[in-house]
């Protein structure tokens, strides 16, 4: 009998950005799902530089994390998270409006799999904090 566990090529990418733009998308076809936009952080402290993830959320306990920030990311209080994206890739579109218009972006997607803390901005303690267990560790 063959072995009919599928296998799959993991690509994650870690880091520490704002959550924001929070939304639930409803296709013509399939199930609604969410989707949020990470603004990672990189570069120097001092200085540091943007990189946009447009995240559709699949991890569960992530959902449950971005479903309860929704409210004050969409306020004035930011929300900054350590994450963890899967799959990512490029996508090119046509920006539509404003002094690019007609010209050619990219986008980046990817699948927001793990929130691993999440801090609300002016706050002291962490929002959120993960149990360290070998699961999500990994």
């Amino acid at each position: 009998m063959a072995n009919s566990q599928k296998s799959y090529f993991d690509l994650h990418t870690k880091g520490i950005g704002y959550l924001n733009r929070i939304r639930e998308v409803t296709p013509s076809e399939g199930s609604p799902f969410l989707v949020a936009t990470i603004a990672a952080l990189r570069g120097r402290v001092e200085n540091p530089g943007y990189t946009h993830f447009e995240c559709r959320v699949t991890g569960r306990k992530a959902q449950e994390i971005v479903r309860e920030l929704q409210p004050v990311a969409d306020g004035d209080m930011k929300v900054i998270v350590a994450f963890k994206i899967s799959d990512l890739e490029a996508e090119t579109f046509i920006f539509q409006h404003g002094n690019r218009a007609g010209e050619t972006g990219v986008r980046l997607k990817a699948q927001l799999v793990q929130i691993t803390w999440a801090k609300l901005s002016g706050a002291n303690e962490p929002f959120y904090t993960a149990k360290t267990d070998t699961a999500e560790a990994a």
